[in-house]
């Protein structure tokens, strides 16, 4: 092997993958080794400019399967797509390319970015908290039980979802980015609000940091006697499993789960997998193994996406696999309303009768999922099932900022193509807070967190 292929595969001399990520920089050289045809070479490089863009060796070599590009699902998955941008902001951002002015662009690709709804459900107006010194950075605070930590060491990640609703984390602009530069003001924080119970570590990814940053973000969370589940979000195992398996610090990172555990405290990571495809590899496998052997316990979860896993039959292998290495299949999510998301919808009628065919299908240890769930603004709201006429829509809120809203069965009128909250209109004589809920989902400043009445899940 000559030092170029060195250089692109991430393979050191030693024989060991060491982590490097590829970007927009590195398109052409991975379009020439891969055969990308220069029609949509130049159509990711276009939409680069607006969504992020990311992915390194493992991801390019052993998930995406080279003869179905384009269509393959995790080339979809990974590499954004012209159809990701609506034509008219295509335009402007390609006309403003050529002409090579770099303001005239960064004010452009601003202005698209801002009508890509870069933070849904008003996170930053309802969820960020505040102390005595003000708006409390890199944390949101949305039910009453959880409390989200965003280390601002890991706000990237191993390689980058197109579909993910964090985008704006990534684009490098400052003003969109969730970040805490330290623990300190968020220990302070939930030593005043002993109400928060559970700590959900998320991005980003936390697990690009190493062992030892790790550490510095988590165990002074082991100080704070209230905190009693800590959970850890993260694409790693489907990303880059060596983090767990063969990275320099792969020990010393497990090394820190145990000592989480043997806190006393539930250390739960939330795996990402999006397709089945993910878990394929004897090395994800293996990470699932080994974080397991630490006592952590591992609960999976993904969005449904058009183009990547909008079949029935991706989500009961996907769950089969969860449940064959000892995870929890835990939920199915509605994407977003953010980013590309007319490219990736799904109508809700639909999320809810894939999520029904592959749930049927599964054995009964795999039917802790739950889903098509949407996470809105007063809430995460299930899809519990459609009507004969296929016109009304079943669902529950299964977590809430109200918690008297939590539980409760109600009906809304589903115009056809459907595929968020905001779309559908509660039938006559659905209770009156439950109506609210859904008809004003832009609740007003100052509205208290609601208790967590659920199992602990990842904010999507």
């Amino acid at each position: 092997m000559n030092r170029a292929a060195l250089t692109i595969t991430g393979q050191d001399t030693d024989g060991v993958s060491r982590f490097r990520a590829y970007g927009v920089r590195q398109l052409d050289r991975i379009a020439k080794r891969f055969g990308l045809s220069g029609e949509t070479l130049e159509a990711v490089r276009l939409v680069s400019l607006v969504l992020p863009f990311r992915v390194n060796e493992y991801v390019l070599s052993e998930l995406i399967d080279w003869a179905r590009v384009p269509d393959d699902p995790v080339f979809q998955l990974v590499f954004p797509q012209p159809g990701m941008l609506a034509s008219e902001d295509a335009a402007q951002v390609a006309d403003a390319a050529v002409r090579a002015d770099r303001g005239e662009l960064a004010t452009v690709v601003a202005a698209v970015r801002s009508r890509l709804n870069p933070h849904p459900g008003q996170q930053i107006e309802l969820n960020v908290p505040s102390d005595a010194e003000g708006a409390l950075p890199g944390a949101q605070h949305k039910y009453r039980e959880t409390l989200l930590y965003f280390p601002g060491n890991g706000q990237t990640c191993h390689a980058y979802c197109t579909y993910c609703f964090r985008w704006a984390q990534f684009v490098g602009d400052p003003d969109l980015r969730f970040t805490a530069p330290g623990p300190e003001r968020v220990v302070g924080y939930l030593r005043q609000h002993p109400e928060v119970n559970d700590v959900l570590l998320t991005g980003g990814d936390p697990m690009v940091m190493s062992a030892e940053t790790l550490r510095r973000h988590l165990e002074p969370l082991l100080g704070v006697r209230s905190v009693r589940t800590i959970r850890i979000g993260t694409k790693a195992v489907a990303y880059w499993p060596q983090r767990f398996v063969t990275d320099a610090d792969a020990d010393d990172t497990l090394r820190l789960f145990e000592r989480v555990v043997r806190s006393g405290r539930t250390l739960a990571v939330m795996a990402h997998f999006s397709h089945d495809r993910e878990l394929e590899p004897d090395l994800a496998r293996r990470a699932l193994g080994r974080i397991r052997d630490t006592g952590a316990v591992i609960y999976c979860q993904a969005p449904l996406i058009a183009r990547v896993n909008d079949d029935a039959r991706v989500w009961e292998r996907l769950w089969r696999a969860e449940v064959a290495a000892g995870a929890v299949p835990y939920y199915m999510f509605v994407t977003r309303d953010t980013g590309p998301r007319d490219y990736f919808k799904v109508p809700l009628a639909r999320a809810a009768s894939i999520f029904r065919e592959a749930y049927s299908a599964l054995p009964g240890l795999a039917r802790t999922v739950r889903g098509p769930v949407m996470s809105t603004t007063p809430g995460k709201v299930v899809v519990d099932g459609v009507d004969d006429a296929g016109d009304c829509l079943q669902l529950r809120f299964l977590q809430a900022r109200d918690p008297l809203l939590v539980g409760r069965p109600f009906r809304t009128r589903c115009r056809p193509g459907a595929s968020w909250l905001d779309e559908l209109t509660p039938v006559p004589g659905t209770p009156a807070d439950l109506a609210r809920a859904v008809a004003t989902p832009a609740l007003p400043a100052g509205i208290p967190p609601a208790r967590d009445e659920t199992a602990p899940d990842k904010e999507e």
